[in-house]
This record gives C-alpha cells, sequence and structure tokens, in this order.
C-alpha cells in the first residue's frame, strides 16, 4: 500500500512539494538545497507572487502551527493575512494567552478576559 503523501515547503523559494511522509529522512529543497519543512498534509500553498501570503505563512510556521487534518476534517482555522496575524498578535500580548495558540483562534473577543 503507498504512503499518502504530504506537503513541505521551503519559505526562501516559496515553494510547495507534495511528498510521502519519512519522520527520518530530511528533505531538500532542488531550488536552493535547504531543509524543507513539514507543513502537513491539509497545506494549500499560496501563489508564488503572492509575497503577503508567504509572509503571513511564514509567521505561522515559525510559531509551530502547521496543517495536519483531524478526524472531523481540516485543520481549523488559520489567518489568512497579516492584519489577522496582527490582531491575534496584539491580543496574545494583552490576555498572556500563548502566542500559537492566539493565532489559531477563530475569533478575537474584543477585550482579554481578566484574571
Amino acid at each position: 500500500m503507498a504512503h499518502a503523501k504530504t506537503s513541505y515547503v521551503c519559505l526562501p523559494c516559496r515553494a510547495s512539494y507534495k511528498q510521502p511522509y519519512d519522520r527520518d529522512r530530511e528533505r531538500i529543497c532542488p531550488r536552493c538545497a535547504q531543509p524543507l519543512i513539514h507543513v502537513g498534509s491539509a497545506f494549500a500553498a499560496p501563489r508564488r507572487r503572492d509575497t503577503q501570503a508567504w509572509r503571513t505563512l511564514s509567521v505561522l510556521l515559525h510559531a509551530g502551527i502547521r496543517f495536519h487534518k483531524s478526524c472531523c476534517g481540516g485543520p481549523g482555522y488559520r489567518p489568512r493575512t497579516l492584519s489577522e496575524v496582527r490582531e491575534r498578535m496584539t491580543y496574545a500580548r494583552r490576555s498572556g494567552e500563548p502566542f500559537a495558540r492566539a493565532l489559531v483562534r477563530y475569533e478575537v473577543p474584543a477585550s482579554p478576559p481578566r484574571g
């Protein structure tokens, strides 16, 4: 039985590759020879010329957020624009919520919780 393919990205090249998953094998970008980042099987790459979307993706990946499927569907909410990222970063700073958790919030409360 063939293994399902998953996505890997190269941020400097703004390129995405579907390859079989292998935990023990490091994937290398065929363009720049840098290591690829495993992003998950529910990932949809933005167009190469969409620099804003790639910057948003870079913030998500550096925060440790990936695009893995769950038992009930896709990976859940992920911000698509830098303004959505900024809004969630501001909320995380004000509320004390971990940055990665704030980034995957579907909605940001109007004011941070009082504790």
